[in-house]
Parts: C-alpha cells; structure tokens; sequence
C-alpha cells in the first residue's frame, strides 16, 4: 500500500517504451499537434539522432499515452466534416516526461551500423564493391550533415527550440565525423585487402590438404 504522504509525482513512473517518452517529448513544447504534424516534426529532428517513426508507430504511442492520461485529444471538424484529431500533453504527462528526463538511466549507446558490419564481411567481398558501399555512405553522411545544418538554423530561428537546435548541431558534427571516417576507411580499403590476401596464401603454404583439395578441384574443372 502507498504511503500516505506520497505524492503522485513520487509514484513509480509507468514501464514505457523510449518511443512513448519521444512522443510526449514531441507534445511538451505546449503545440496541439495532429499524427501528421508529429511525423513531420520527429522527421525535421529526432531522425539524425534517434528515430524515424511510421504513422502507425505514431497513433499507437498517442493511444497508449492518452491511457495513461498523459495527453488528451479532440476532433476538429469543419463544414460539417470530420476533420482531424488534435493532441495536447495534459499537466500529468508535462510531470511525467519530466521525471523520465530526470531518471531514466543513462545507459551505453548501442550503435547498429549495417555498413560496418559488411565492412567487417569484407575478406567475402572484392574490394571495388566495398569501395563503392563506402563512397555511397560517405556522400549520404554529407547529405545527411547538410540537412541537419540546415534544421539547426531553423530550430535557431524558433523560440523555445534551444535545446533542439544544439542536438541538430551535435548531429551535424555526427554526420560530419562519419563522412570524415568513411573517408578513412577508403584510404586504408587497399592495405586492409593487401593483409587479408597475405594471410589467405600464407594459409594455403602451410595447409597441404587444402591445397590438395583445391588442385583436385582444378584438375576436374
């Protein structure tokens, strides 16, 4: 049972998931915001640095939040026709986001790069197809960084965007950092190819079978 003197803000916040606490973030800047206009306003910022959401993954949070009473919602209707549904964070859901800001753990960043992991691959690959996977990234990185410069000076030009626009400035110079890495990695692409065939042939001199093995597969070629 609860003590008597705890306070609402005391009891313990409900098990959400990162993209619920995204979606009431999106609501704490005191906007009433439809589905559509949160999808454009993750994609105008939360994308260089946490997620790209669907509509579906969006209607479904803003459902689960409305629940748990942190945001509420109401139809706007025009000429007689349905119109769309507006939601607003409720003075519960301000606390919670809040406290989450405040509590939640700090944990490591877990980095899932598709890129680097068939970089990893490389010894299955040829060297002209991952040169050409690395330019591909390395020009999207640039793209990427030009669009979050680009956002950084519209959240500048935004009252109460500050924080926004420095996360947009951490994200340029992210992206910044990959092309710049991606350019690295093309530099050292031949020498990493120059080891991995060394040790290929080394491995071959010292194992006659397989040797064997492939000069009997050559000889029924």
């Amino acid at each position: 049972m609860a003590n008597d003197d705890e306070t609402p803000d005391e009891a313990p916040l409900p098990d959400l998931r990162n993209t619920s606490w995204a979606v009431l973030g999106l609501l704490s800047f005191g906007e009433e915001l439809s589905g559509y206009d949160l999808k454009k306003w993750a994609d105008w910022s939360m994308r260089f640095f946490y997620w790209a959401p669907s509509y579906s993954q969006i209607y479904g949070e803003l459902r689960k939040l409305e629940g748990f009473g942190f945001a509420t919602s109401r139809v706007v209707n025009k000429d007689d026709v349905r119109g769309k549904r507006l939601y607003r964070i409720t003075p519960e859901g301000e606390r919670a986001v809040a406290r989450w800001a405040a509590e939640a753990p700090v944990e490591p960043v877990v980095l899932k790069h598709g890129v680097m992991l068939r970089m990893w691959l490389g010894h299955a690959s040829d060297p002209t197809r991952l040169r050409s996977m690395l330019e591909e990234h390395r020009d999207q990185s640039e793209k990427m960084r030009v669009r979050a410069e680009v956002d950084a000076e519209g959240a500048r030009r935004e009252p109460g965007w500050a924080f926004p626009e420095m996360v947009l400035r951490w994200s340029e110079r992210y992206y910044a950092d990959e092309r710049d890495r991606a350019d690295q990695m093309l530099a050292e692409l031949d020498e990493a190819f120059s080891k991995s065939k060394r040790a290929a042939d080394s491995a071959d001199a010292v194992d006659p079978a397989r040797r064997s093995s492939e000069e009997l597969r050559s000889h029924k070629a």
